[in-house]
């Protein structure tokens, strides 16, 4: 059986998100943190402009690595569990080590739909 067409543009989303070392470090911090960090907080931890942790943390967020709680003025950004858990298993898949009849759990499709987040 062949991946469809749509299931590749979502895994090609999520390696792409990843694929600047910013994002990797605001998703590194925001695990290792293991609370939701405002913009603020990730600015003085990576040492990067307010504008540029705001433009990925955009990208992340359209791929439901990350998801933000607005309270008031203040946004606040955490991992969304549910995807990365499900991550290693599409690289899996991706790479041939997973067949692509294995069936996928509710979170693994939940993160793989649109409006996951």
């Amino acid at each position: 059986m062949n991946m469809s067409r749509d299931d590749a543009t979502t895994w090609a989303g999520w390696f792409k998100a990843l694929g600047d070392p910013t994002r990797v470090l605001i998703l590194h911090l925001l695990v290792t943190e293991a609370r939701p960090m405002n913009v603020g907080e990730i600015v003085a931890a990576l040492d990067v402009g307010q504008s540029t942790v705001s433009h990925h943390l955009q990208i992340l967020g359209e791929t439901c690595f990350v998801l933000v709680e607005r309270t008031g003025t203040s946004s606040w950004w955490r991992i969304n569990d549910r995807c990365l858990a499900c991550f290693p298993s599409a690289a899996e898949l991706i790479m041939g080590r997973l067949p692509l009849t294995v069936p996928w759990d509710d979170t693994v499709a939940a993160c793989a739909s649109d409006g996951a987040c």
